[in-house]
């Protein structure tokens, strides 16, 4: 329902004259406030009607003055009073004047320095890889293409012994801190002593590969290799005290010298890869830390038996201090005996022919007649 003022007058006829006589006696009482009060104060107390707010008829009101307080200021600084120290003299603690010496005291203050990054933390396996391990400056984190590199690097340069005896890595190997400590491990613990029966201590480590960002086997396209991660090493050889190497892939080197290298490297390293695995690794040995499901473990290398001496194709020539051969004398006495011998054999198979031949005597032309035939027959058993 809507309750105008308009509406109103049609629903209610007396609606219009009470609104009218309201309005009259409103107005009224407005005019006697307005003769009494002044104007602020007349529409202050107007009284309002219902719906003045409701159609927005009712006059604004004016809004009062702002009055501005009073802000009491600070009172002035007294002139007896001390100077404040500077802005940077607050920051550093108080000494005491009896501690200060009359250098300090004089001393003009410094301004702070700007704090200084804070250096990187060290991995375990660095903290455990010292200088009594190992010769292995850190080198900074190498991030490749394709995934090369990684982070936690070090240049392993040498391995000391417990002896402080130092093998050198030739050329210096760039390896993970994990991979290089097993290295450094291996040759410690393995090698070193094996090496101390062979020729007075094993020297150097012959690397023939580490970090290179590549494929497996370097063929191009295939997966990247250990090398490409820098957690993989090649060795070849390791070299003696006394100037002698030992190739591990030589079958010339005794076959039990080998095998003890095998099973040494196949009980600390993931991945070993030797003769017999494929032609790649036909001249050095493979070594690797790659972590595969189940701590899966792959041990691939052939120890062969050595080769079988060859013997020269020549005969060896005959000194100069040998004795003259010795020629065997030449005599005819063989041969005239067999002569004798082949005489008695034709004697014999004549009585026939010169029995033939007397009874062929009256017949003259038989004496003349060829035999050709027996001839032949002769010769052939001969």
């Amino acid at each position: 329902m809507n309750f105008s003022a308009e509406k109103a007058s049609r629903k209610w006829p007396v609606g219009a004259f009470r609104r009218g006589g309201a309005a009259m006696v409103t107005a009224a009482v407005l005019l006697c406030l307005g003769m009494q009060a002044g104007p602020a104060e007349a529409a202050r107390r107007a009284p309002s009607f219902p719906w003045d707010d409701l159609f927005g008829t009712r006059p604004q009101r004016p809004h009062k003055a702002a009055r501005r307080a009073a802000v009491p200021l600070p009172k002035p600084r007294p002139a007896q009073a001390p100077a404040e120290p500077p802005a940077a003299a607050k920051t550093q603690p108080a000494v005491p004047a009896e501690a200060a010496g009359p250098s300090e005291s004089a001393k003009p203050v410094e301004a702070a320095k700007p704090a200084e990054p804070a250096a990187p933390q060290l991995s375990a396996c660095r903290q455990a890889l010292t200088e009594e391990i190992a010769i292995a400056p850190s080198i900074p984190d190498i991030h490749g293409a394709g995934g090369c590199g990684g982070e936690d690097l070090v240049r392993l340069e040498a391995i000391v012994l417990p002896d402080k005896r130092k093998v050198a890595v030739k050329p210096a190997a760039i390896l993970r801190c994990k991979m290089a400590a097993a290295v450094a491990d291996w040759i410690r613990t393995d090698i070193a002593p094996l090496a101390q029966s062979l020729g007075g201590g094993i020297s150097n480590l012959d690397n023939f590969d580490s970090f290179e960002c590549r494929g497996r086997n370097r063929v191009a396209g295939a997966q990247l290799s250990e090398h490409g991660r820098a957690n993989a090493l090649d060795v070849r050889a390791f070299g003696l005290a006394d100037g002698k190497s030992i190739s591990l892939t030589d079958r010339s080197v005794p076959r039990t010298l080998r095998e003890t290298v095998l099973h040494s490297v196949c009980a600390r390293f993931s991945t070993v890869l030797g003769p017999g695995s494929d032609w790649y690794h036909e001249d050095h040995v493979h070594l690797d830390l790659i972590e595969r499901r189940n701590n899966y473990r792959i041990c691939q290398w052939n120890v062969d038996d050595p080769l079988p001496q060859v013997a020269p194709l020549l005969p060896a020539e005959r000194p100069e201090e040998a004795p003259p051969r010795e020629v065997a004398a030449k005599s005819d006495a063989p041969k005239a005996d067999t002569s004798k011998a082949d005489h008695g054999k034709s004697d014999t198979s004549k009585p026939d022919a010169t029995k033939s031949d007397d009874a062929a005597a009256p017949d003259r032309s038989a004496e003349t007649r060829p035999q050709p035939t027996k001839k032949r027959r002769q010769s052939r058993r001969f």
